[in-house]
């Protein structure tokens, strides 16, 4: 019996999955096009404030969420032995930081050249907090699961891990949405096919998000 609910759970667990990653791929696609297309491009040494700005969408979805989500899912996604899927979960989430780094750099970039002031909006505010607890998040997972420790010690922190880990998924989720918001709200013209844009854009982010915490969920029952 318990095989059989195993199997259930191991194979509700992978369908959520893939649900999850068409929800990422249409909105790192949506993403892209709305940068590419509607905000004149990405560069992150460019004279152009706009194409500068850019760098921070890209990064901070693209480059950190898309691949934060793609770590917690290696475990269903990477056919491999658990030391290997362990090092890739690791390795994805250290390159989420990296970009996430490089996107921050580029809204800082971009107040200086417009002479703005920094980290005064609510989005600001939740994504350098969900990025520094991510930060303490991963060196918490080298210490733990990395180096050296009793067995008792690995499975006793396992469940505040994984929590830690959805939870800040869900915050990174947030400040994407609420940076979007800031967005659509600064446009001038209200209602526009751009807005519109950025609108099935935060959708699919916001999924991509569910159905990565719903496999992760079920995942812990096989």
């Amino acid at each position: 019996m318990d095989t059989v609910v195993t199997y259930h759970y191991r194979r509700s667990a992978s369908r959520l999955t893939l649900v999850a990653q068409l929800f990422g791929i249409l909105a790192f696609i949506l993403m892209l096009i709305w940068l590419l297309h509607y905000r004149g491009g990405i560069e992150y040494d460019s004279d152009n404030i706009d194409r500068v700005f850019n760098v921070h969408p890209f990064m901070m979805f693209c480059g950190f969420i898309f691949l934060v989500g793609q770590a917690m899912m290696v475990y269903k996604t990477v056919p491999a032995s658990h030391n290997v899927q362990k090092f890739i979960h690791m390795t994805l989430h250290l390159t989420a930081i990296c970009l996430g780094i490089v996107g921050i750099a580029a809204v800082f970039k971009f107040h200086d050249m417009v002479n703005s002031e920094d980290v005064y909006t609510l989005h600001s505010w939740i994504g350098i907090g969900t990025f520094c607890l991510f930060g303490l998040q991963w060196l918490f997972g080298l210490f733990t699961f990395v180096t050296p420790q009793p067995s008792q010690t690995k499975q006793s922190m396992l469940p505040w891990h994984i929590c830690g880990g959805r939870a800040l998924l869900y915050m990174a989720i947030s400040a994407a949405l609420t940076g979007l918001m800031e967005k659509s709200t600064f446009s001038q013209q209200k209602h526009t096919r751009e807005n519109h844009f950025l609108n099935f854009t935060g959708l699919f982010i916001l999924l991509f998000g569910i159905f990565v915490d719903l496999s992760v969920a079920l995942a812990r029952y096989v």
